[in-house]
């Protein structure tokens, strides 16, 4: 397996220091051969079986996830192979959720440090699994199938301890880092190339119906155990510090941190998102 992926799956050597640009559709097939490729790297007599159900007994990319999602969420309400059933009509149904998930695995190798391929997020990690889930029910959501679009969100929750609402709307590369103890809300909005770290909480603030949630838009970084209540918007390339609660808006490329979230330091140029980087900038003021 090369130590890099193409050039056309890369943003790395691609990517403006400052503002990186919208990475380009990913290929799934091109994606699968290089999954395919480090998974016969494996010798391990007790990972072979494990590699061969999850990647090697499956000739593309939607039909390995189609199979994993359904062995993960099946239980005795549906069917492991009724589940993946399903999953793979979504997939014919939206071709783009494969395409979105593709994306958002490329997404992790770019961002983890602790990843350097596709074999291990593809089939051992929970936010990775969360995601994909959730596009499978958002879909059933506006399909007509509210209580299986339910039922997969309290799976979800169940077995990765990840909570998203079927109704919530995510982008592409989206990045949940660890994943334990996301919470978002009905009406919340993730736009592309977000990364969130585990414990974060899109919630409302109360009992207030419609519109409740937070708009996280492109680019935005938000630190473990941070929680952001009400119908409240955190501008493209924000960072939000690890513990803050968040209860107004955030401007662009601006840092808060803090109970309740204030601004430090001066704004910044780039995605925070695509760095992970969680330090907080100089402090140029006392408040």
């Amino acid at each position: 397996m090369p130590e890099n992926p193409p050039a056309a799956l890369s943003l790395k050597d691609r990517a403006s220091p400052v503002l990186p640009p919208t990475l380009g559709p990913i290929d799934p097939a091109m994606l699968w051969r290089e999954i395919v490729s480090g998974a016969c790297g494996c010798n391990d007599p007790l990972v072979k079986g494990l590699l061969a159900t999850g990647i090697r007994n499956h000739g593309s990319f939607r039909g390995a996830l189609a199979a994993l999602l359904g062995r993960k969420l099946g239980d005795r309400s549906v069917a492991d192979d009724a589940l993946a059933e399903l999953v793979t009509e979504v997939f014919e149904a939206d071709p783009d959720i494969v395409n979105a998930a593709a994306a958002d695995l490329v997404a992790i190798r770019e961002r983890d440090p602790a990843t350097a391929e596709y074999v291990t997020p593809f089939l051992f990690f929970k936010g990775y699994h969360a995601v994909q889930s959730h596009r499978v029910a958002h879909w059933l959501w506006h399909n007509g199938r509210g209580y299986l679009a339910l039922h997969l969100q309290s799976r979800c929750s169940e077995l990765f301890g990840v909570d998203i609402h079927p109704a919530a709307r995510l982008g592409r590369r989206v990045l949940f880092d660890h994943g334990t103890g996301i919470v978002i809300g009905e009406t919340s909005v993730l736009e592309d190339d977000v990364s969130l770290l585990q414990g974060v909480t899109l919630g409302g603030t109360g009992k207030n119906v419609g519109d409740r949630h937070p708009k996280v838009r492109r680019g935005v970084l938000i630190g473990a155990g941070a929680t952001i209540l009400g119908n409240i918007e955190i501008g493209e390339g924000a960072k939000v510090g690890a513990g803050s609660i968040v209860l107004e808006s955030v401007s662009p490329y601006t840092t808060v941190v803090g109970n309740p979230a204030r601004v430090v330091g001066t704004r910044h140029s780039s995605l925070p998102a695509f760095t992970m980087d969680q330090m907080l900038p100089p402090i140029d003021y006392i408040i």
